[in-house]
């Protein structure tokens, strides 16, 4: 006689229900903490909204699709929108591989398996910094789960579904052309892959494909020397050293699924217990083949082309290639898991689950009384967006246009100011081909940068490049929504007046 927890009982009778739970509970955690303590959007959240604002077809962070999402969902809704439209694409990413598990593992194990993956993008991944890499996922694991459904199970409709969002997975990040690759790899070498290149579907399916894909290319194109692409290779040596550190980063990423695996597993104790276990049927060899396949290979096809030409990576960018990790380490456990510790491991997992986004908050209140950290979600992006654009309106007649200077500085401002400028990299022009200097000549423009002194002076290399400035005394903002021992955000600043001062004609307004 041993004891069964609700928990596992409900895992084994609506599992269903569970995958719903945990990724509505994560997607409500991570959309209200942000929303409600954030003064401004995290990492690169701000500089992706003033490339989104542009509606580029392509940008030197690469494709344009979530670039045009992330300035959608802020035009509905601010950056509540943005937390909005991340936790959709973490829900979505959940759904499709329980559906995925499912037809592989069946229900329960295919539960277990997104639960694991909480583990992973409620503990390790920053979910509210939407980027390329979060638009990507749900497109990751909806190709996973409908060329499962195209080939594993021979169902011709979910081609036109499938060339679809590998066309759109093109335009969202560079990391689909190693998911398609190894797609048609894995395609190539397996029996049943092979019978379906006989057949017309997914040749129709790869000119959809390309159709989609085709104006990015294009825009690729006419960078000229590929190198947005294909940056170069690295030697050798350096290569290998890096990529042995990003594979280490990548099993890093999986911290919360080890003490998970670890906890539930007994580990390191002896099982003298009986546990529940969770029963499945059994996984064909095709299925374990696709599973074990695209679990490993995205991550050490992707992390050695970034090693071999020095692109740079970081954790933010893993996101896609961790979508199966859970599905693969629940068919390795097989057909029947037993549940050791089911309290302590469901209180582990809730921990997981609830730790990071109450860290996240209270870190807002007590990390600038206690260590005085600078946190860049507590710099006022509202107030200084309001004031430099009610300053350039006062002042020339205009509303702010264009803002220059420090990258971050001027991405904040234009988030928070009304007008929603455009952001010119005036120390890297080819970032920002959308503002011409005739366009700053004609329209005018803001120039900020962060400082700490209190007479205005820019930098050197903003004096250079603008020799005929004359800055403002700076300005200076609270951090939101604790100062505690910080000084304030201070922005120096200079106004680049429009050449031709008479202010724009309104709506039916007629000059005398």
């Amino acid at each position: 006689m041993f004891h069964v927890s609700l928990i596992v009982e409900i895992l084994r009778v609506r599992p269903g229900l569970v995958v719903w739970l945990a990724a509505l509970v994560q997607a409500v955690l991570w959309i209200f903490v942000p929303a409600l303590f954030y003064a401004a959007p995290p990492g690169g959240v701000p500089e992706a909204l003033a490339i989104g604002r542009e509606f580029q077809l392509g940008t030197h962070l690469g494709p344009p699709f979530a670039f045009w999402l992330g300035e959608i969902s802020f035009k509905l809704g601010g950056t509540f929108g943005i937390y909005v439209l991340s936790q959709i694409c973490v829900v979505t990413t959940y759904v499709a591989i329980y559906a995925l598990g499912r037809a592989i593992v069946g229900p329960r194990h295919a539960a277990l398996a997104v639960l694991l993956m909480v583990g992973i993008f409620a503990f390790t991944l920053p979910t509210p910094e939407f980027g390329s890499s979060i638009a990507a996922m749900p497109l990751w694991a909806l190709v996973l789960l409908h060329y499962w459904r195209a080939v594993g199970e021979g169902r011709r409709f979910y081609w036109l579904p499938l060339a679809l969002e590998m066309g759109l997975l093109l335009l969202t990040a560079y990391q689909g052309f190693v998911l398609i690759g190894l797609l048609f790899v894995f395609t190539a070498a397996t029996e049943r892959g092979r019978a379906v290149l006989a057949s017309l579907d997914p040749w129709v399916a790869v000119v959809f494909v390309a159709v989609i894909a085709l104006p990015h290319v294009i825009w690729l194109n006419s960078q000229g020397d590929g190198s947005l692409l294909l940056p170069g290779i690295d030697s050798p040596g350096r290569s290998m050293i890096t990529w042995l550190w990003l594979l280490a980063a990548i099993v890093l990423l999986h911290a919360g699924v080890w003490v998970l695996v670890a906890v539930a597993s007994g580990w390191p104790s002896e099982r003298l217990e009986r546990a529940p276990a969770i029963q499945r049927r059994s996984t064909d060899s095709f299925g374990k083949a696709f599973i074990y396949f695209l679990a490993l290979a995205p991550s050490l096809a992707a992390t050695l082309a970034s090693a071999l030409t020095g692109r740079s990576a970081s954790f933010r960018d893993a996101g896609p290639l961790l979508v199966l990790s859970g599905l693969a380490l629940i068919v390795a456990a097989g057909d029947s898991i037993p549940l050791y510790r089911q309290r302590v491991a469901s209180l582990t997992w809730i921990l997981l689950l609830l730790v990071p986004p109450v860290l996240a908050a209270l870190g807002m209140f007590i990390l600038p009384w206690t260590v005085g950290s600078d946190l860049n979600t507590a710099q006022p992006a509202g107030d200084m967006g309001r004031y430099f654009a009610d300053t350039f309106q006062r002042r020339t007649g205009r509303p702010l246009a264009i803002v220059a200077g420090d990258p971050r500085a001027a991405a904040l401002v234009a988030l928070g100011a009304p007008s929603r400028p455009s952001v010119y990299h005036d120390a890297a022009p080819e970032l920002s081909p959308w503002v011409t200097p005739e366009e700053i000549r004609r329209k005018g423009a803001i120039l900020v940068w962060p400082t700490t002194a209190t007479a205005g002076a820019p930098p050197p290399e903003i004096r250079a490049r603008f020799p005929d400035l004359t800055p403002e005394l700076p300005r200076a903002f609270e951090r939101r929504p604790v100062q505690g021992r910080l000084p304030l955000v201070r922005i120096g600043w200079a106004v680049i007046r429009p050449q031709d001062m008479t202010p724009p004609i309104r709506q039916g307004e007629m000059r005398q």
